[in-house]
């Protein structure tokens, strides 16, 4: 039989359509849904339709045969509530394993049937992972902006658990569907490719993820636009992403292709049927919903096509048919660009200039930030962030390492409450720490794709790897620092030698991608009156030229502030060694560095004999 993979290749897929409206159709009652083992549950169950997987399997099977029949390849497990968290709306969180064994069973049974029957045509199980009724990027309490009803580690347990039961019961592939918080996602797709690595499974059940856009904004409900919410997700080994529910196909179109544009792997689209009317019902026939869908894919955006919300066998009846008719999309091949993302994405491109990481979110370089942080001034720090990005910072620095403070629980909420501040949220963030612990609590509070700063082979190979690891599993970039079991490099010779061993690494043990490597070849200061320290500056400056030529696909960075940390107090001196310093290490290949983005002065506006004697 064929693979879903060789099925793909050779045509348009066609997901089934709506499963809720189908049961209402039922008119099930109270007793329906509880049959004989829950009769004596304490609370109402009826509304809970993924119980039905367990108490009525003849009508959850009824209807994946209605959209096989119809000429669905793939079917959804009724599981999209069947998460331990949702679940604890009808006191089920016990059920989560075995509603998701069940219901991943109920549809290979009618997968297999119509596979019996056709096997030159395969079906398809997959496995349904809902976002669950909690956001891990939004307060529920305007009031307090940094508070979560959910945290990444809670969501991690329940996706992991309901990914097992679909696993376990069969499914052919997992779909994490209706994202409307990316962070929800990254929780996920962490949880699922444990699972399939744990079971040996990662070459055999591919992954789908689907994201919803709220509005005409042409963003999820936790404010990410498109690009933005592709760059996020783009690490977990996709086997496709796509867009559903929200939307009526026609609105859904600009998204989809933009999506079209930029995925490297495959495209699926499944609409409501429009938009909910007065009444809650859908209104778009399934004649005028393939008109649209006949638009995608004559397009070439998709790759794989369905019905949400309102759509019934008829529609995918029709849908079949417009896919029969078209060819699918092809893969794009696109420049290996680093792709960062805050709500908004961050391309660098050999034509971005310098990227300034602004630094005064940083306890260790600003005191003012230090001293808010210190204080529980939270929100007014904010403004320091701001103050940032209005000075023209492309990505946040965030360091919370004082000894007077609960590093982890400041990073965690500081972090949050920018997440509430769409201004500051757009850029990616960078979370900075020595302490791994503080590193990590930062990535489970990020929904874009940001950047750790740093990790290091100071520990060892073990060390390294395990964190690498755990940084590419969250989906972020990494700076590496030029530091080894010997110590920081200073040389020349040594700054190259420890970068391209870290790059070895993580391009061949790991599986990094190279643009989501940023080394950092240490910048120290100069003219501290010690002779060893004079060359420090030329040093970066000449390692850089070597690490771009040898390793173009990665970035170099550097803390800018350390070269004239000699002359602190005197910020016109500073200001100067900065901008000369700048001009020549840009020169050579730097890419970005963490500076005060509001203070930065121009090489060629710095005083001739003052440039001189910097020079």
């Amino acid at each position: 039989m064929q693979t879903l993979k060789e099925a793909i290749q050779k045509r348009i897929l066609v997901l089934d359509g709506a499963m809720g409206s189908l049961i209402q159709a039922y008119k099930l009652q109270e007793a329906d849904f509880r049959g004989k083992r829950f009769k004596d549950h304490p609370c109402d169950v009826k509304g809970n339709n993924d119980l039905l997987c367990i108490t009525r399997p003849d009508i959850i099977e009824e209807i994946h045969d209605q959209y096989l029949e119809a000429g669905a390849d793939i079917i959804e497990t009724n599981t999209f509530n069947s998460t331990s968290i949702s679940q604890a709306d009808y006191e089920m969180e016990s059920l989560a394993y075995e509603l998701n064994l069940e219901a991943a069973k109920v549809a290979r049974r009618s997968v297999d049937k119509f596979n019996a029957k056709t096997p030159d045509k395969p079906r398809f199980v997959a496995g349904a992972i809902g976002p669950t009724n909690r956001t891990a990027s939004l307060s529920p309490d305007v009031n307090r902006p940094g508070f979560r009803a959910i945290t990444f580690d809670e969501l991690y347990e329940a996706y992991y658990q309901q990914t097992e039961g679909l696993v376990d019961g069969g499914s052919d592939i997992i779909l994490i569907e209706t994202i409307f918080d990316t962070l929800n996602a990254k929780a996920a797709l962490m949880a699922v490719n444990h699972v399939l690595e744990k079971k040996n499974k990662q070459d055999e059940i591919p992954i789908m993820i689907s994201g919803t856009i709220t509005d005409a904004s042409g963003r999820t409900l936790s404010g990410q636009t498109v690009e933005a919410f592709y760059n996020s997700l783009s690490h977990g080994n996709l086997f496709s992403i796509g867009l559903n529910c929200a939307l009526g196909a026609k609105e859904m179109r600009p998204y989809i292709q933009e999506l079209s544009r930029i995925a490297e792997c495959y495209v699926s689209c499944y609409p409501n049927a429009g938009l909910p009317n007065a009444f809650g019902g859908y209104d778009e026939t399934p004649e005028m919903m393939a008109s649209d869908i006949a638009d995608f894919t004559s397009s070439g955006f998709a790759n794989i096509v369905g019905g949400c919300c309102g759509t019934t066998p008829d529609h995918i009846r029709h849908f079949a048919e417009v896919a029969k008719q078209y060819p699918p999309r092809q893969i794009p091949s696109l420049p290996n660009y680093t792709r960062l993302s805050g709500l908004e994405p961050l391309t660098l491109t050999p034509d971005t200039n310098f990227v300034n990481v602004g630094e005064r979110t940083n306890v260790t370089g600003s005191r003012k930030f230090a001293r808010l942080i210190k204080e529980g001034q939270f929100e007014e720090a904010l403004s320091v962030a701001r103050q940032q990005v209005e000075g023209g910072a492309q990505i946040i620095d965030i360091n919370m390492d004082e000894a007077m403070l609960d590093s982890e629980e400041s990073m965690k909420h500081f972090i949050n409450l920018v997440a509430s501040e769409p201004d500051i949220a757009k850029l990616p963030i960078m979370v900075d720490s020595s302490k791994w612990t503080v590193i990590e609590t930062g990535l489970k509070c990020l929904q874009g794709k940001g950047i750790v700063n740093s990790i290091s082979l100071k520990e060892g190979e073990e060390q390294f790897i395990a964190q690498a690891k755990k940084v590419k599993n969250y989906g972020a970039a990494v700076i590496v620092m030029a530091f080894d079991e010997q110590g920081q490099a200073d040389s020349v010779e040594r700054k190259v030698e420890i970068c391209q061993r870290s790059y070895d690494i993580l391009t061949k043990e790991v599986g990094f991608r190279p643009q989501d490597i940023i080394f950092d070849p240490n910048i120290f200061a100069v003219a501290t009156g010690i002779e060893e320290h004079n060359p420090y500056a030329v040093n970066f400056i000449e390692a850089t030229r070597k690490i771009k030529e040898k390793m173009p696909l990665a970035k170099v960075s550097g803390g800018v502030s350390n070269v004239s940390f000699s002359f602190r107090g005197n910020n016109v001196v500073r200001e100067a060694m900065h901008a000369v310093f700048l001009y020549h290490a840009i020169e050579a290949g730097m890419d970005m560095g963490i500076v005060n983005a509001g203070m930065m002065e121009i090489y060629d506006e710095v005083k001739p004999d003052l440039r001189e004697k910097v020079e």
